[in-house]
């Protein structure tokens, strides 16, 4: 194993410097903390010999032994109603097509990621997005998801460093609504601001409007309905950290990705 000093550079530039200096035909990425399961290399070459794909990625697993807190963070992040059709990105899925991954399990063919030259580019969160767009977009190459191709990655536990998380990849969503529409402008990422505008613009209006005010107030009950139910996913032990964690996560969300959306420019080395 050879180890590359950086300095404090951002994560994309980082890898484009073990890129420079890799000497076989296909790239594997993950992040420092983040580790393979058995097979995982040998699950994702065999979709190589299709030379239309250009790269395999798959699911980033909480570890069966983090605490209680990113476990919690875990069930949050593969809820289907935090991370709707998303949620293949944390459990196990079926295969399929995708169009922008994160990094963190992200396996690609050398050539390719030269072609584009590299990640290109500070941001982080977000330089797998730009590379993910050079990849299906640009070059008109595809990407595998194979559920087989796991990594464990340890969860930030909640409250605070789970959602100081989330407003980083919010902000940036935001901001790449623009920037980067051919993945970003997706009605999915909007869902948590309206969510919020409804909250707070709803609560005066249904004071103004009577017969607002009960659906104002059965909207909230339905949604905190829906958070408790999807709070079980994990027994008994984790309801309460998941239930609030849902809510948090859906209201920071919805908050950074606004700032981000009316952002005129973003920093790309925001670390």
């Amino acid at each position: 194993m050879i180890v590359i000093p950086t300095g404090p550079v951002s994560p994309a530039h980082k890898r484009d410097i073990g890129l420079k200096s890799a000497k076989g035909e296909i790239i594997a990425f993950l992040d420092d903390d983040a580790w393979p399961e058995k097979g995982w290399l040998k699950n994702a070459i065999r979709h190589f010999e299709n030379n239309d794909v250009a790269a395999v990625a798959g699911p980033a697993k909480t570890p069966p032994d983090d605490g209680s807190r990113q476990k919690a963070s875990g069930e949050i992040y593969s809820s289907i109603l935090v991370s709707g059709k998303y949620a293949y990105r944390y459990v196990p899925k079926e295969g399929r097509e995708v169009d922008d991954y994160p990094s963190c399990n992200f396996i690609v063919r050398k050539a390719i990621i030269q072609q584009v030259g590299g990640f290109n580019t500070d941001f982080w969160p977000g330089e797998d997005t730009k590379l993910c767009l050079d990849i299906t977009k640009r070059l008109g190459k595809k990407i595998i998801y194979d559920p087989l191709v796991l990594v464990y990655h340890h969860r930030r536990p909640v409250f605070i460093p789970h959602l100081k998380q989330i407003a980083s990849y919010a902000l940036h969503r935001g901001y790449f609504v623009k920037k980067y529409p051919e993945t970003s402008l997706r009605p999915a990422y909007f869902l948590p601001s309206i969510f919020v505008l409804g909250l707070v613009l709803g609560a005066p209006v249904s004071l103004c409007i009577p017969m607002f005010k009960l659906a104002y107030l059965s909207g909230i009950f339905i949604y905190l309905f829906l958070a408790l139910i999807f709070s079980f996913s994990n027994g008994l032990g984790l309801i309460g950290l998941i239930f609030f964690g849902i809510i948090f996560t859906h209201v920071t969300y919805g908050v950074f990705f606004l700032k981000g959306l009316f952002t005129k420019r973003l920093p790309e080395e925001s670390y």
